[in-house]
């Protein structure tokens, strides 16, 4: 809540925790494992089409780890959607189109489990955004994102096992 707390305060457009900040903590509720069990980052996007510099993503990037206190200045990390169709296939080696907003990357995510997201509004309720559903990630099943194939699942699905053994991996 404090992360979420933070990047509400921080006004910016569109954004959203995602992926391990949000899918990691709920296996380790679900197993009964420490909160912070393999948590390695909170992922924050957001998404600005009006400048798609990585000069603007910076200046971004850098007010959002002034946000923070140690270590989450250091775990936080933040990136605008808008522009991830412009190194995404030099990182992965797979085209990406642009994207119309943040939770229009959850659909591209590799798997199901993976693909949700959550913002605090300012109002104090929470918007969850998962395009697959919950069902997945509560039952403890890993399975490949049935919109988008990767090469890569199989590889994600084993690290994923072998940190919560008790996930079922359908391919």
């Amino acid at each position: 809540m404090g992360v979420m707390e933070t990047a509400r305060d921080l006004g910016l457009p569109d954004w959203m925790i995602f992926s391990g900040a949000i899918y990691q903590k709920a296996l380790n509720h679900l197993s009964g494992r420490d909160p912070d069990y393999g948590l390695k980052d909170y992922d924050l996007a957001y998404f600005d089409a009006a400048d798609l510099s990585y000069e603007a993503e910076d200046v971004v990037i850098r007010r959002v780890a002034a946000a923070f206190p140690p270590p989450l200045d250091e775990m936080v990390e933040v990136r605008n959607q808008a522009r991830v169709h412009l190194w995404f296939e030099d990182r992965f080696g797979e085209a990406y189109a642009p994207l119309s907003g943040s939770a229009e990357a959850l659909s591209r995510f590799t798997a199901t489990m993976f693909a949700v997201g959550a913002r605090l509004e300012a109002d104090g309720e929470i918007s969850i955004f998962a395009p697959f559903g919950l069902e997945d990630l509560f039952a403890l099943r890993l399975r490949p994102n049935p919109t988008r194939r990767t090469a890569g699942f199989r590889r994600t699905a084993e690290a994923a096992k072998a940190r919560w053994p008790e996930l079922v991996i359908l391919d």
